[in-house]
């Protein structure tokens, strides 16, 4: 429902309506709150679409969909009945003093289409109860095929109805069942889209693709993580002519507007990755065979040829083709480390075709960056890798390091990206704002409280440049980036160019992963109508582009829900084995509720400390864990004392050894191929 509301406030075309939404658009349309011109529903001007939010004694506020605006308040007796979480229609209520009101005239179902509910104990009785607000989920335990304490469903909120029996909070294999149950995500595919998956052949043939450019004779090469299946892209580098190839999966030649297969890529929009394994956006017969650039065999990719001037290293001429290439090499990211490093030699004449290139590549990139920090930030936030076993329990945690050869990559996309984006006016852009002057402030409140002083320097750019450097003195590095980020606009996809702030470009898409962005799809097929002069295949990607923009931001925020809330829930797997055990640990929120976040054998889990004892912001300090709740997944723990970090220096928690403590301190890492790219 929250799509058809997003796609009515832009605009919804006759031919795009689903027949479930067919009902709905005519019953709206009977209650003059749609216009329709031009074959495009859409809200009349008095209405907006919206979720009810911040519901009090006096009223509630409506979240608008689609639009950034102001929120509309809502008195109590215009709700309706409607609750925090509705999705409804309101009507804005002009000539109000003050800020914009607004009346619901029509509720709509629930924004959050699902919930997780868990058959638990409160004073002495078993019930069914929400997994996230903790109240009853509606349902008698008569009701349920299965009411031992700890069974779990799906809620369909929107019929009002059981949707899916997903196990027992005890199986730590539930996890992962009711962070996707939260979103109606699902790995399989239905049978049609594997049947048109399988439909294709298993190779590609050259021979049937006569009008492509053929680059199968230059060494090209990926690098990615050890264990990645789904290769989008693949580099090679010229330095005679400082001529740069990167080549992307041509998704777009197999997934094709209105088939099966791209109507369960746009429902999905992105990948999601959990530690343990993938959930493709792409049917992996799609995804991890015939579309990834795999090494020793022919793949079709949509190539960047990019001329890079070796003095100012600026781009001064590119050319985007349809093209065949043969990676000569899979390479990890370890791998390419190890040979920046000397421990790595080619093994046959192939890879010493591409090895032989990498290091003016490395060099190249290095400039780039150079010149890209100009301009942009270095945010080095931590990304944390978890290792899980076959039961699904944590082994390991640590947070991943960005090396050579990830900033290697990460700026060979980043020029393809940028080039891309100069193609065109309209379209698909990856926008960043600049943080708003009160958030800016809210930041320097928070550096002041542990002794970092803001002083203007003229540009929001030198300040933060200042702070990163105060940071970095007091070895704060990675917490002091979290805040920077944190005071920040979220980096979203919208139909116009309003530049990338965090990277400091003027104008800025994501074209280098259309295996597991369906943002990059879009631009695919969006350059490839204008290379080609075709109006009517532009206009028809560009038909929905807003509500496609809003849609695919809302996706990549629950993809990265969904990988946030697993972790935590391994988290609390893991605390609960060891209630009354202590832990270094380090405060991450300085006011109610207080967070610290564990640095010790374990790292990453974050506990609500119950005893404050004048906590500071990144205070080092021990704490006791006392209790785990598996099904709301936090941890609370009790403070123990600060940790005097002189004296603490060779010492050990639980009998770890000095070696031990060493490893387990906080890599100041950062996010792979860019925070907040």
């Amino acid at each position: 429902m929250k799509s058809l509301l997003i796609r009515l406030t832009h605009g919804l075309y006759d031919q795009d309506i689903a027949e479930t939404e067919r009902e709905s658009v005519q019953h709206w349309f009977g209650m003059k709150l749609l216009t329709h011109e031009e074959n495009k529903y859409q809200f009349a001007s008095q209405y907006r679409a919206g979720i009810v939010s911040l519901a009090s004694e006096s009223g509630a506020y409506l979240q608008t969909l689609g639009e950034s605006i102001r929120d509309h308040f809502i008195e109590t007796n215009n709700l309706m009945g409607a609750k925090s979480g509705d999705l409804v229609i309101a009507q804005r209520l002009l000539g109000r003093r003050g800020g914009p009101q607004a009346k619901v005239v029509v509720i709509a179902g629930r924004s959050e289409t699902y919930s997780v509910a868990v058959v638990s104990s409160k004073n002495g009785y078993l019930g069914l109860y929400d997994i996230r607000t903790d109240h009853p989920a509606g349902f008698a335990l008569t009701d349920l095929p299965e009411n031992a304490e700890g069974s779990l469903y799906q809620i369909n909120n929107q019929s009002g109805t059981i949707a899916a029996f997903l196990g027992n909070l005890s199986d730590p294999k539930v996890d992962e069942k009711i962070v996707l149950a939260l979103y109606n995500k699902h790995d399989a595919f239905e049978d049609d889209v594997l049947a048109m998956a399988r439909e294709f052949p298993k190779e590609v043939d050259a021979s049937q693709y006569p009008h492509r450019r053929d680059l199968r004779h230059l060494p090209f090469c990926t690098i990615d993580p050890v264990t990645a299946k789904d290769y989008d892209d693949a580099i090679c580098y010229i330095p005679e002519t400082s001529t740069l190839y990167v080549a992307i999966a041509d998704v777009s030649e197999y997934v094709h507007p209105f088939g099966a297969i791209d109507a369960e890529a746009i429902y999905r929009s992105f990948s999601i990755y959990l530690p343990h394994r993938s959930i493709p956006m792409l049917p992996r017969e799609l995804s991890e065979t015939l579309c990834s650039l795999q090494g020793n065999v022919d793949r079709l990719a949509y190539t960047f040829e990019m001329h890079i001037d070796p003095t100012t290293y600026e781009m001064d001429s590119y050319d985007l083709y349809e093209s065949i290439i043969h990676s000569h090499r899979r390479f990890s990211y370890e791998q390419i480390d190890a040979f920046f490093e000397g421990n790595h030699q080619a093994e046959n004449e192939k890879e010493a075709k591409v090895l032989a290139y990498i290091p003016a590549l490395n060099e190249l990139t290095e400039k780039l960056r150079a010149e890209r920090m100009k301009k942009g930030y270095n945010f080095r936030s931590s990304e944390l890798e978890m290792r899980i076993d076959e039961e699904q329990n944590i082994v390991s945690t640590e947070f991943a390091v960005e090396t050579p050869s990830h900033a290697l990559i990460e700026d060979c996309m980043l020029l393809a990206n940028k080039a891309a984006a100069s193609m065109y006016e309209r379209g698909v852009f990856r926008i960043h704002e600049s943080p708003s002057p009160m958030k800016l402030q809210s930041l320097y409140t928070e550096l002041a409280s542990i002794g970092i002083f803001v002083e203007s320097q003229g540009t929001i750019k030198e300040t933060i440049t200042a702070i990163q450097a105060e940071a970095e003195r007091r070895d704060l590095i990675s917490e002091v980036d979290t805040l920077i980020i944190r005071a920040q606009m979220q980096a979203r996809y919208a139909p116009y160019n309003m530049g990338h702030f965090g990277l400091g470009f003027a104008r800025y898409t994501h074209f280098t992963s259309p295996i597991r962005r369906y943002s990059d799809l879009i631009v695919h097929r969006l350059l490839k109508a204008i290379k080609a002069g075709d109006t009517e295949e532009g206009s028809y990607v560009l038909r929905n582009i807003e509500s496609l923009c809003t849609s695919i931001s809302e996706k990549e925020r629950e993809a990265s829900d969904i990988e946030i809330r697993f972790h935590e829930r391994k988290f609390a797997r893991w605390a609960a084995t060891v209630i009354g055990q202590e832990f270094k640990a380090r405060i991450m929120r300085a006011e109610e509720p207080f967070i610290a976040e564990i640095h010790d054998i374990i790292t990453g889990a974050k506990v609500a400390v119950n005893s404050q004892f004048g906590l500071m912001l990144f205070d080092d300090i021990i704490v006791k864990i006392e209790s785990s709740n598996l099904a709301t997944a936090k941890i609370t723990a009790s403070f123990v004392r600060h940790i005097d970090k002189e004296n603490e220096m060779h010492a050990s928690v639980h009998g770890h050894s000095a070696e031990e403590n060493s490893a387990l301190a906080q890599p100041q890492g950062a996010s792979l191929r860019g925070v907040g790219e």
